[in-house]
């Protein structure tokens, strides 16, 4: 992993394909780079997002896109890697939220073709290398890019890496040492899965992802989704913003919120937004919030074993009470 001189922080490889690099450069890529991967909470006051530095869907994307190329070789599959969230829009999966998707998380998912078939420069690439849109607009049909939970992907991959490191759950030299120990493996149903070859370094990155879990569901995580959602409806309601919007940039987003007084002033006392407590009793809180959200969760194979959940009772004991904690408490702000 190397840190490169444009602009780019973390990848997997100097090595970038040349169709790869081309296609870096079109709007629907460059978008991204004003796409962030944190949904919004980066703009908030609460400690735990006060992180240093920035990661954006661009680099997500690229970095997705270089994992596949390093275990596939398949410009195909490294494509539709690449262009997985050109339909992400502002603010991510607050989207989701905004159309009632809490658990699920895929509404923000639709329209990646109608997306890649209105962006002539990009449309040109594919057709220079012969790659049809139907091969590249669904990076589900390709394991190694993306499976389902908890199998371990590059989408999954990249993103967990991505916030180890962006959160300080790990240095650099702890997430190559992850990278540069994986290979790919055999699924239980013969499918093709990213794996570790050692059982030490997959715990290491189990519980590292088990880390970057818990924050995204983490009361802070969940309150600041549902009040930047709000925020977005309501600003829709009132014409300040509309679809067409959603799919520019988070800063043009934030303009147009800005260019009104009285969102102008709700945009700032988000961005305040600083500490919420859990209860079971609204009353006792400031603006309280129900706020149910997806739990994302890794449990990678090791070469020649099982998963990782299977040879470390303790680690499975972890992961098993993340994944049953209810959601049902009352988040808010402190009363005084």
């Amino acid at each position: 992993m190397v840190e490169l001189q444009h602009g780019l922080k973390y990848l997997y490889t100097i090595d970038i394909p040349a169709p790869i690099l081309e296609m870096l450069r079109t709007p629907s890529l460059q978008r991204l780079r004003d796409v962030g991967m944190n949904c919004g909470c980066e703009y908030t006051s609460f400690p735990i997002f006060l992180r240093p530095g920035s990661y954006h869907r661009y680099e997500h994307s690229l970095g997705a896109a270089l994992i596949v190329w390093r275990f596939t070789g398949d410009l195909k599959q490294a494509t539709a890697a690449l262009l997985h969230d050109i339909a992400t829009p502002v603010f991510a999966h607050v989207i989701d939220f905004v159309r009632g998707d809490y658990i699920k998380q895929e509404a923000t998912e639709a329209g990646t073709r109608e997306i890649i078939e209105a962006d002539s420069q990009l449309l040109s690439i594919l057709n220079r290398y012969l790659l049809a849109v139907d091969d590249v607009c669904d990076y589900h049909v390709y394991p190694i890019a993306d499976n389902d939970s908890p199998r371990l992907a590059a989408d999954r991959l990249e993103y967990t890496l991505g916030n180890i490191l962006h959160y300080g759950f790990g240095t650099a030299e702890t997430v190559d040492r992850i990278y540069q120990d994986l290979t790919v493996l055999t699924a239980e149903d013969g499918a093709a899965e990213i794996g570790f070859r050692h059982a030490d370094i997959a715990l290491e990155f189990s519980q590292l992802a088990l880390c970057c879990s818990k924050l995204y569901v983490s009361p802070e995580d969940r309150y600041a989704m549902q009040r930047l959602a709000e925020l977005i409806r309501d600003a829709n309601r009132a014409g300040i913003l509309n679809t067409e919007a959603l799919y520019t940039t988070e800063q043009q987003v934030i303009a147009l919120l800005c260019a009104n007084e009285g969102f102008k002033a709700r945009w700032r006392e988000f961005t305040h937004l600083h500490t919420v407590i859990v209860s079971d009793h609204p009353e006792r809180l400031l603006n309280p919030r129900q706020v149910p959200a997806k739990k994302r969760s890794i449990d990678p194979l090791v070469q020649g074993m099982r998963r990782v959940s299977e040879l470390y009772p303790d680690h499975a004991r972890q992961l098993h009470a993340f994944l049953i904690e209810p959601q049902t408490a009352w988040i808010g702000e402190p009363l005084n």
